[in-house]
């Protein structure tokens, strides 16, 4: 296995309360999402996620997650939030993901039998930022840590992939050696309850990431000099 030739971004999604928002950038996180879709247990009104963000440490992104949202909610929640980033887990095509002038990442539901080539979803969606592969069936909102085979994300990608559904701190760092993503998203794998995220779950979670960050996996029993594992 070739090391990472980059630094695995983090992500933690779904936070509810602004401890949260603030141990998550202490700890290294370079995202915090927000869920803003309907059916979620981790859904927060836009107002919450106005002063959450206030908790935010600079430097750190704000992601918005929406599944089928009308638009006008859409608009009120970047209002609100003032996300760097909007993350679709519905049924939006292209035009509706971009038509709101902040970059997007489209989400690939893993749950489906038939995901598309890469070129099929480079087509579908020519505008998308990025990727993110979760585990949930069409139309979920995601952070229900739904796994599937990770062999089945495209290869042959012209632009960032995201890995999400039922990452864990016991996991994250044989998903990251196994795909080398652009970086990995966690919402119920560092939680205590919906919602609620545990402070040493998402610690774990973040020295696992760094771990396989810097891992070399060779067959001579090579450790790596920066965490000497």
């Amino acid at each position: 296995m070739n090391k990472t030739l980059f630094r695995t971004r983090i992500k933690f999604c779904g936070l509810t309360r602004p401890g949260d928002v603030r141990l998550a950038s202490e700890l290294g996180a370079d995202a915090i999402g927000f869920v803003f879709a309907e059916r979620s247990p981790r859904r927060i009104e836009p107002e919450q996620a106005r002063a959450m963000r206030n908790a935010l440490a600079p430097l750190v992104n704000v992601v918005a997650l929406f599944a089928d949202t009308p638009a006008a909610e859409v608009r009120e929640a970047i209002k609100q939030a003032r996300p760097t980033l909007l993350q679709f887990h519905g049924d939006e095509d292209d035009a509706f993901c971009r038509g709101f002038g902040v970059p997007w990442i489209k989400a690939i539901a893993m749950g489906e039998a038939d995901i598309g080539s890469a070129a099929e979803l480079q087509a579908r969606y020519p505008n998308a930022a990025a990727f993110l592969f979760d585990g949930h069936a069409q139309g979920g909102s995601g952070g229900h840590g739904a796994r599937y085979d990770l062999k089945r994300i495209p290869t042959g990608l012209d632009r960032p992939f995201i890995v999400a559904g039922g990452l864990e701190p016991d996991n994250v760092f044989d998903a990251i050696q196994a795909t080398l993503p652009w970086g990995v998203d966690v919402s119920s794998g560092i939680e205590s309850a919906h919602g609620i995220k545990d402070g040493e779950k998402m610690r774990r979670f973040v020295e696992e990431v760094r771990r396989a960050d810097c891992h070399v996996d060779d067959d001579d029993g090579t450790s790596c000099a920066a965490c000497g594992r």
